[in-house]
């Protein structure tokens, strides 16, 4: 579809408005200026007053020269910063083209115009300025365009995180660990993670153990200097089983030796996600040190997707290592499965929720698969044929009914640019069995360090909720050479975010 969207100026629309076309139109030809033969056209006006911001839009579609048109108005108050300001006339022209689009294709979109990562956290925030559940959601509706049934999933995820862990609001002035292990058997096609072939690389793993185990020592020596606990801790990657037993073995024990309190901590999680890096051996460290959370990512049971996508381990495989590691007392057992890969439609995920029956996880993440920019998927989307908008939908009610007949609860849910069906990742358990690092990193209610290659700490402020990014590199070499000046950077944060006065490290 050739679409000419005029009337707008300004540069920062230009991102924002082609998601929102985006979601209608995957391969878009959007242009910002007048074109010639334009299928599409839309033209918006935005009038600004002292108290509101009103936007106009009027769209032709010239095949039938038949004319749409939307008006939508917000209230603004003097008080608003210039920021918040340009965020409401944001909403309001991204609302009235939502709007537009939607009568043209006759597709609802169920999100409205979100297009951010954490839903829930926009309901969270209106709970906390004490709205009732009523008010929010009438506002959540008439500001966003969400669904009804999509705001009453966002109510139960938040009832339930706020069961789970009661001071959730209270958390700012403790810390949750996040620490990357940068390697994995293979590269997954849709993966955009950084995580890098383990084999033949040993030398570029002893060295990354090393800067990682000093990242440790001199985050948990600030911590216990400064009496700051830990909520949670997170070994991502990559897959962190990707290294040896030993070598988790050595990790562990800087871990406990480093950190303040580690017997105090609520949770500490590993992922085993690639059933071809868990052995017994790695399964015996995990025991020595009282970690139980792991998970095992079959993603799905069809064995013709998983070499498609590039796991080179068996569906049987997962079946065994599942078992083994319930032999071997892992008592929270999370399993990944994604919708929508290649290949795949309703009967096939039928098929992986039959076989995900048998075992009977503690948790189950249910991905939309997403196009991520720099995947080798999204580099070769020929090669990778997936299921359209109304199957993919089908399949998340799939699901979602699955999940509730077999007693599994939503605690958690994050949204992704470019995932399938403009659809949802949702995070669901047996009572009890929540990931409390999930609800962390996703509410963004207190800091996360992160450690490690590709780590990403994201800093919140105790008082204000103001948040402060920093990355670590994602490639090895570049986190070799650097990591001593990384932590240096993280602890200067720190300090100023707890309002320390003191040099350290």
């Amino acid at each position: 579809m050739k679409i000419q969207l005029d009337g707008i100026k300004d540069d920062r629309f230009v991102r924002p408005l082609t998601h929102i076309v985006q979601l209608f139109f995957e391969e878009a030809d959007l242009h910002f200026e007048m074109i010639d033969s334009p299928e599409f056209t839309v033209h918006i006006d935005v009038t600004e007053g002292d108290h509101t911001i009103r936007a106009n839009a009027m769209g032709i579609l010239h095949s039938t020269a038949k004319r749409y048109e939307a008006t939508f108005e917000q209230n603004v108050s003097a008080e608003e910063t210039e920021k918040e300001r340009f965020r409401l006339i944001k909403s309001t022209v991204s609302y009235v083209l939502l709007s537009v689009l939607e009568e043209v294709t006759g597709m609802v979109q169920q999100w409205g115009i979100l297009t951010g990562v954490r839903p829930t956290k926009l309901l969270h925030k209106k709970l906390q300025e004490g709205k009732s559940k009523e008010a929010a959601h009438a506002e959540l509706k008439e500001d966003y365009k969400i669904q009804d049934h999509k705001i009453a999933l966002m109510q139960s995820i938040v009832d339930r995180q706020l069961d789970v862990v009661p001071d959730l609001y209270d958390l700012g002035k403790e810390v949750s660990i996040y620490i990357g292990i940068p390697f994995c058997p293979t590269k997954c096609a849709y993966c955009t993670f950084p995580a890098y072939a383990i084999n033949g690389k040993q030398g570029k793993v002893d060295s990354f153990l090393g800067g990682l185990h000093f990242e440790i020592r001199e985050i948990g020596r600030w911590l216990k200097e400064n009496n700051i606990n830990i909520t949670t801790i997170y070994y991502g990657g990559g897959t962190p089983t990707s290294i040896t037993a030993e070598e988790m073995d050595l990790l562990y024990e800087e871990m406990y030796e480093s950190f303040p309190s580690v017997e105090k901590i609520r949770e500490i999680t590993v992922e085993a996600g690639r059933p071809d890096t868990i052995t017994p051996e790695k399964l015996q460290v995990l025991n020595k040190w009282n970690i139980d959370r792991i998970s095992i990512n079959p993603q799905s049971y069809i064995q013709e997707t998983l070499k498609a996508i590039g796991r080179h381990h068996t569906v049987e495989e997962t079946i065994n290592k599942y078992h083994l590691a319930r032999s071997m007392g892992m008592h929270n057992i999370n399993m990944d499965l994604i919708i929508g890969l290649p290949g795949e439609g309703l009967e096939e995920f039928q098929y992986t929720l039959d076989e995900t029956q048998k075992l009977m996880p503690e948790s189950l993440t249910v991905h939309t698969l997403s196009f991520k920019r720099a995947s080798e998927m999204t580099q070769n989307k020929e090669k990778y044929k997936v299921a359209d908008r109304n199957e993919i939908t089908r399949m998340m009610e799939l699901a979602t009914n699955w999940t509730a007949s077999n007693g599994y609860t939503p605690y958690y849910l994050y949204r992704q640019k470019n995932i399938l069906g403009n659809l949802e990742n949702v995070g669901y358990s047996l009572p009890g069995q929540e990931s409390i690092y999930n609800i962390m990193i996703m509410e963004e209610k207190q800091t996360i360090i992160g450690l490690g290659c590709g780590a990403s700490s994201k800093f919140v402020h105790p008082e204000t909720g103001k948040i402060t990014r920093f990355a670590n590199p994602k490639d090895p070499k570049s986190y070799n050479d650097g990591f001593e000046q990384y932590t240096k950077d993280k602890i200067i944060i720190l300090n100023e975010l707890f309002d320390i006065n003191k040099t350290q490290v």
